[in-house]
């Protein structure tokens, strides 16, 4: 899909380490990762929902 080399990669991980520096880094990976974890965590409580939602949709309207 992607052609991506070694040596591609060296230059992306230099250019991040020039943007960020090296004491940064660990910061900005410890958030990304705590982003990821919110992120997934919010899928799976979507999940949960949904079948729920799905029962109260099939009980249908009540007659007055």
């Amino acid at each position: 899909m992607f052609g991506v080399n070694w040596q591609e990669i060296l230059l992306i991980v230099l250019i991040v380490l020039l943007l960020f520096g090296a004491k940064r880094i660990p910061e900005v990976m410890r958030s990304l990762g705590k982003g990821v974890r919110e992120l997934k965590q919010g899928m799976k409580d979507i999940d949960k929902d949904e079948p729920a939602k799905d029962k109260k949709d099939d009980q249908g309207p009540k007659a007055d």
